[in-house]
């Protein structure tokens, strides 16, 4: 089991919880963006620069990825296509998509890309990055190492 990480909007502090996971169970840690990140020097711990472009970075993680891998990501249709693939997705904030959630989930997001493109106008985004998901996180991603590694 490997982890990938689609990293050019991963928080920070996302990425160290990841960092500090690999070192603690050795498990193959893989971020994946569109620019040039710095990780810790580690045999477990690496990082690819993709080309710019549209869903370059997803692509190369639905590629490379298996069965049984965990993929990092907030991108609902990435989680679809990892979790069709037999892989497992997990939000930045700890939210597990499953076979069972992803396709409302992707429903919504249509739904609302739809709203968006016919002029009306949406208000907002999602909120500031706070502890409690930082700590949501952490402990889904402690209940999945144990649970698959």
């Amino acid at each position: 089991m490997k982890i990938w990480v689609d990293a050019d909007a991963c928080p920070v502090i996302v990425k160290e919880i990841l960092y500090r996971a690999a070192e603690r169970t050795g498990v193959e840690l893989t971020l994946v963006a569109n620019q040039a990140l710095s990780t810790p020097s580690s045999l477990n711990i690496n990082s690819v620069q993709v080309q710019q472009g549209f869903d370059v970075a997803d692509d190369e993680i639905v590629k490379h990825s298996e069965p049984g891998d965990l993929v990092i990501t907030s991108d609902i249709p990435l989680a679809a296509e990892v979790i069709e693939k037999g892989g497992h997705a997990l939000s930045p904030r700890g939210e597990m998509h499953t076979k069972e959630n992803i396709g409302a989930r992707l429903n919504m997001r249509d739904f609302l890309d739809t709203m968006r493109s016919s002029g009306v106008e949406m208000s907002g985004g999602p909120a500031a990055f706070s502890q409690r998901d930082k700590q949501e996180f952490a402990n889904q991603l402690d209940r999945f190492l144990t649970k698959f590694s």
